[in-house]
């Protein structure tokens, strides 16, 4: 049986996706049957993935200062 996420993964904020990939680690590092720990890595794999894009949209709206002081795009 599969989850469903209560908000769409788009919809999750960076903390709210990096607990749910800590439920899915605490879920494996369980006894559970062969089959249930495929899902659980396939869904802690796209859970991966939407943290990295959800940090690298994070990344990519930081600001860096110049010598001369000004503010650019990271």
């Amino acid at each position: 049986m599969e989850e469903k996420n209560s908000l769409n993964d788009k919809e999750q904020s960076l903390d709210e996706a990096f607990g749910e990939l800590e439920q899915v680690i605490s879920r494996m590092e369980g006894e559970v049957s062969l089959e249930e720990s495929f899902r659980l890595y396939h869904k802690g794999m796209d859970m991966l993935k939407v943290c990295n894009e959800k940090i690298d949209k994070v990344e990519k709206k930081m600001l860096v200062m110049d010598e001369e002081g000004e503010l650019h795009e990271f």
